[in-house]
């Protein structure tokens, strides 16, 4: 079975951790969504961590 990872998006204005999420552990990139920010209140880019 493959080993999956919990990850987690960050917001790229505020550096709030905001959703999480389960992938696969083989992903050769990060991914880069643009997602709702509650403590910004706006739509801005989120960037996957681990």
């Amino acid at each position: 079975m493959a080993e999956r990872v919990i990850s987690i998006m960050v917001c790229s204005g505020c550096k709030s951790k905001n959703y999480h999420f389960v992938t696969g552990k083989k992903k050769e990139r990060k991914l880069e969504i643009s997602k709702f920010c509650r403590k910004c209140r706006k739509h801005t880019p989120h960037k996957e961590t681990k």
